[in-house]
């Protein structure tokens, strides 16, 4: 049964004519009779009285008319819920992000995205190494990357924080009453270097200052670099994003001169940037800003 049918019959009852009915609905009077024939014939028996004064139900109309209106709001709340579906599977951010920045920041972020634009999908790829995001989105595999400000490539940036460094040392390291850690006592030690090609932020510091670490390069995750400076195994520096809620094992000190590595988001350019990106990086910067300011 065809619901235009069901609403042509739900609108004859409402205006109490066929000719008002058929002027609201873009009919011909003769074509909404014809649609109300048809459909009394496919129910099996008259649904509407047709008088002189207009148009009523019948007894066994009102009896259905209730279950005619539940049946047509639900076939409407059908359609949105097609429609919305449809949206949001055309609609889809793909972003890339470094570990530290998915595991603090991405929950957040995305929660209340959802809550503003709940018909686009965020689709998340974690960054198994500096270099591959910048990769993805220069190949157009990714909308905007979360990832630390590199001198190659050219793209849009939107800064987000500076990330600040702090030595990694066992507990027993002799730091005395040293409230920060010097980059030059870096120099010579046993320096675990943090895997998956995260070095260029560190050794841009380094040679900066011309510090040159016994570096021992791993390929491991940041968790077991922690524990294997709590084992003395060498020291180590990664910046407080990293270390939040890692570091009880280890003395931890920023390191003086004061360094950071610059965190972000990257983009192809904001000129071409879709709307619902325009807006997730808006609502970025909105989240992250009440974040640190607790």
């Amino acid at each position: 049964m065809e619901s235009k049918k069901l609403e042509a019959f739900l609108m004859a009852v409402d205006m109490g004519s066929f000719t008002k009915a058929a002027e609201v609905l873009g009919y011909t009077q003769s074509g909404l009779t014809h649609m109300m024939n048809s459909l009394e014939k496919e129910i099996g028996y008259p649904v509407l009285e047709r008088g002189r004064s207009g148009v009523s139900l019948t007894a066994e109309g009102r009896r259905i008319e209730p279950a005619v209106r539940e049946f047509l709001q639900a076939n409407t709340r059908l359609n949105q819920a097609i429609a919305q579906a449809g949206a949001s599977k055309g609609e889809i951010l793909r972003i890339s992000a470094y570990a530290s920045i998915a595991m603090h920041w991405l929950p957040a972020i995305i929660q209340q995205f959802r809550s503003e634009c709940p018909n686009v999908d965020v689709d998340i790829r974690m960054a198994d190494h500096v270099d591959g995001p910048y990769e993805l989105l220069e190949n157009g595999t990714m909308d905007a990357i979360f990832v630390s400000r590199q001198e190659e490539g050219s793209y849009d940036w939107i800064h987000l924080k500076d990330d600040t460094m702090y030595a990694v040392l066992p507990k027993y390291y002799p730091i005395g009453k040293r409230r920060s850690f010097p980059l030059s006592e870096f120099d010579g030690k046993e320096f675990i270097m943090p895997s998956q090609g995260f070095d260029k932020d560190i050794l841009r510091i380094f040679n900066r200052l011309h510090v040159a670490p016994d570096i021992r390069p791993t390929a491991v995750d940041d968790q077991t670099v922690i524990s294997m400076v709590a084992h003395g195994l060498g020291v180590s520096m990664m910046t407080e994003l990293t270390l939040k809620g890692r570091a009880d094992a280890v003395l931890i000190r920023p390191v003086t001169p004061a360094a950071s590595r610059e965190l972000g988001v990257a983009v192809r350019s904001m000129r071409e940037a879709s709307a619902a990106l325009v807006r997730f990086i808006d609502c970025t910067q909105r989240v992250l800003r009440n974040m640190l300011e607790k």
